[in-house]
């Protein structure tokens, strides 16, 4: 066997780490090029020089909490915002009030999330009474109707069943009904801002079902709200034996007050009212309950006067969450590259493709998946553009989901249900971004009238 010599290693050696030495040195080269290149740095550079070369008061000079102490860790036990954050926080109106806020709604600031996780501080809130503050202590979970071993469980009983933690979001089936008839929020906020999406903890139904016996006849679940309202929801065997929860945690901690504590149901996908709040009761039987929250409202009224009940899965969605009204591009520059994001979400399935357009619905293209892509989840959707100073923009989302379904046009809805609706509103939305880079929330739609029957129909074709 051939064997090479010590020259020969030493001399292979010593090539390796020139050329190593000499790898490192272009690469550093190419780095300082490429770094000096950039268009944040050549811009800031050129500020520094109109301003007279004092270059930047914010980098050089010392702020002011660096050169003092801090809190100390004993401060805050229970972790605050930053108070430059002030801004980022629920909103509310009395337009979207039952008289006074105990009856309201809360909306998040879908504007400023990240990722896919709704913070706690800012999950939005919906009560019909006002919400209630109970001892867990003193609270009972009674589960009776068509069940083999009726019985009534304290929060300690109910937590010793097996857990599970899953993500799911939480959507009111009025999520943009205000916007039937056109827009009339000129924010995300308050036009998309009715859901949230958090990780929760807590026990499947179906297990605890498990030691109970279902008794064959049983086809509903009656849920109702230990508050003031006494809210009350029917939701049919499929789901409750499917992937409904009674859950106690929220984003790793208890549920705060206004999420229901210390237990709210969850029905992952489907409407939120469904989720009820400060769960005391589970009562099973052959037939729906009809509850007034089912019948005077969370129905469907259609174009031909009937009403559409038990419409459950919130469809198929998506919207752009920056450019918006609240996040414009006025300070962009023309060449400026911009990520355009927004959320998608559906209670059919999981999201398996967002499409953006630049022109109302006319043309699209394929955005980015990011992050996390699960099942009755938000799911977060990105595109990389170049902003174009003065150009006028019509900026659309549209997302699809595994079960077949596409977000439709709002043509394509009005001429199901009408404009008299407000629940399961879930078409395609457009913000114009304006020549200055303000952004406006608009409608693209054909010209429509009514039949001889009553019904929608759309007049012309093109949007």
């Amino acid at each position: 066997m051939d064997k090479k010599s010590q020259t020969d290693t030493l001399s292979n050696s010593t090539e390796n780490s020139i050329g190593r030495r000499d790898f490192f040195r272009k690469t550093a080269a190419l780095a300082g090029t490429a770094i000096a290149g950039t268009s944040l740095l050549s811009s800031n550079a050129m500020a520094n020089e109109h301003a007279g070369g004092e270059g930047d008061k914010a980098i050089l000079g010392q702020p002011e909490w660096a050169t003092k102490w801090g809190d100390p860790v004993t401060k805050n036990l229970y972790g605050m915002p930053s108070k430059y954050e002030h801004n980022v926080t629920r909103r509310y109106t009395k337009l979207l009030a039952s008289g006074n806020f105990r009856a309201s709604i809360a909306v998040t600031p879908i504007q400023e999330s990240m990722g896919i996780i709704t913070p706690n501080g800012l999950f939005f809130s919906r009560s019909h009474g006002g919400v209630a503050h109970i001892d867990p202590n003193e609270h009972r979970l009674m589960i009776t109707g068509l069940v083999e071993k009726p019985l009534v469980l304290t929060m300690e009983e109910l937590k010793r069943y097996p857990s599970v933690t899953r993500t799911h979001f939480i959507e009111c089936p009025a999520n943009g009904g205000q916007e039937w008839r056109g827009p009339q929020y000129n924010s995300v906020q308050f036009s998309k801002g009715f859901m949230s999406c958090a990780e929760w903890t807590g026990v499947y139904i179906k297990d605890i079902l498990k030691d109970l016996g279902v008794k064959p006849e049983a086809l509903w679940m009656l849920a109702e709200g230990g508050d003031s309202s006494k809210m009350g929801r029917t939701i049919p065997m499929e789901k409750v034996l499917d992937d409904a929860m009674i859950v106690w945690g929220q984003n790793g901690e208890a549920l705060r007050p206004e999420q229901g504590y210390p237990i709210r149901l969850l029905v992952p996908g489907w409407e939120g009212n469904l989720c009820v709040k400060w769960l005391r009761r589970l009562d099973f039987a052959s037939e729906p309950w009809y509850c007034k929250e089912e019948t005077s409202k969370y129905t469907v009224l259609k174009p031909d006067g009937h009403i559409m009940q038990h419409t459950y899965a919130n469809e198929v969605n998506s919207t752009v969450t920056s450019p918006s009204p609240e996040i414009d591009w006025s300070n962009l520059k023309d060449g400026d590259i911009v990520e355009i994001e927004g959320l998608a979400w559906s209670g059919m399935g999981t999201i398996t493709g967002v499409d953006i357009s630049f022109d109302g619905g006319k043309n699209y293209v394929e955005a980015q998946l990011k992050g996390l892509v699960l099942p009755k989840c938000w799911t977060r959707f990105s595109y990389i553009h170049t902003y174009k100073k003065g150009e006028e923009l019509l900026l659309t989302s549209r997302a699809m989901d595994d079960a077949g379904y596409i977000q439709p046009t709002i043509d394509q809805e009005l001429t199901k249900v009408g404009v008299e609706a407000v629940y399961h509103r879930n078409a395609v939305e457009t913000w114009k971004v304006e020549k200055d880079g303000k952004v406006t929330h608009v409608q693209i739609r054909s010209d429509l009238t009514r039949d001889a029957n009553g019904n929608v129909v759309i007049e012309k074709g093109e949007a």
